[in-house]
């Protein structure tokens, strides 16, 4: 099975998290997203980024709001109905960066209700801000909150729940075991283990997470590719750990990801520009075959294509494709073993 995962709905072609984002790349395909949540002030779980409106998104009567923008969690669900984000502020660097997204005006920031109810696969993030408390519900009220959305949905078994703030995880382990577990990680929340893990005594070193979410009760690391070795990564998959790296970019750090696959260990990739990707020892290009001409179904016989040729190779066994974490475009992956997954983030094409 190929699972195609959209980061805040694939915001590299629809609007950010909204439910028109999502609805698109459904049409396309993708039937996995990552989406971020937050609490407003009448209790409301809404699906946004930040824990403030984003100037960069967020028009009232056709006007740009000024920054900052008012926190989610001093606003009511129809206060929220005021402001339009299917569209992106012109000139922006979020502009320049995403300068392919489709505007959908029109758009609101929708419920975490309504996102559910699609049918898809969520990787939910609980956007928390330790350092500054105030701004956001606390962490089991929010956990508490977004599952009893997910209950009324009946979304359990589609979902995971996730953050860099692992009061979240813990108290989702904590009441409700069954439901699968995210536990992010990048070098400042790292450096600062006390503060986002809500421990006195959390080590602050990155040797020390592997065993430190084993601790935990386990389910899957997500750490910033960058910050990720082979030895770190074979430890966490002796420990039972599923582990899925975030946001790799550059086509060189994929041929390095792919090597690691090939010998037993293979975190996710993203490809930020579309070039032919070799993993050692094949002589054909790893994704040149598909480059979208044909769609999504190009990308997956291209995955199909580099599976064959590991596969063939002896490098892999042959096992089902399966879900691999988050990306701006859709992500593919297969299953490499048990717990050893390998996925391609596709970003803007050119």
């Amino acid at each position: 099975m190929f699972d195609l995962q959209g980061h805040r709905g694939a915001r590299g072609l629809f609007p950010e998290n909204t439910l028109e984002g999502v609805q698109a790349a459904l049409r396309l395909g993708v039937d996995s997203f990552e989406i971020d949540v937050a609490v407003t002030r009448d209790h409301v779980p809404v699906v946004h980024h930040d824990p403030a409106l984003n100037p960069d998104l967020a028009r009232r009567d056709g006007h740009w709001i000024d920054a900052p923008g008012p926190l989610i969690r001093a606003l009511v669900l129809a206060d929220l109905a005021a402001f339009d984000i299917g569209r992106i502020r012109p000139g922006s660097a979020y502009a320049q960066r995403y300068a392919s997204q489709a505007p959908h005006d029109g758009a609101r920031i929708p419920t975490l209700a309504a996102v559910l109810s699609l049918e898809a696969r969520f990787n939910v993030e609980l956007k928390l801000i330790p350092a500054h408390p105030d701004w956001t519900v606390r962490p089991e009220e929010m956990v508490e909150r977004v599952l009893a959305v997910v209950d009324d949905i009946g979304a359990a078994g589609r979902v995971t729940i996730q953050s860099f703030d692992w009061r979240a995880p813990r108290h989702v382990r904590r009441i409700r075991p069954e439901i699968p577990r995210g536990w992010l990680t990048e070098a400042k929340t790292i450096a600062a283990a006390s503060l986002w893990r809500g421990l006195a005594d959390a080590p602050t070193l990155i040797d020390a997470v592997p065993e430190a979410i084993a601790a935990e009760g386990g389910g899957t690391w997500t750490p910033f590719h960058t910050e990720l070795t082979p030895a770190l990564l074979a430890r966490a998959q002796q420990l039972g750990l599923r582990v899925v790296p975030w946001t790799v970019n550059d086509p060189a750090d994929m041929r390095r990801l792919i090597e690691w696959a090939s010998t037993g260990s293979s975190p996710t990739g993203r490809i930020g520009r579309w070039r032919p990707v070799r993993p050692v020892g094949l002589t054909e290009p790893l994704l040149a075959p598909a480059r979208l001409a044909g769609g999504i179904a190009g990308v997956a016989r291209g995955l199909a294509f580099v599976a064959d040729r590991l596969v063939a190779l002896g490098r892999l066994d042959r096992a089902p494709l399966g879900v691999l974490g988050v990306g701006f475009l859709p992500r593919l992956g297969f299953r490499l073993e048990p717990r050893v997954f390998l996925g391609l983030q596709l970003g803007p094409l050119g």
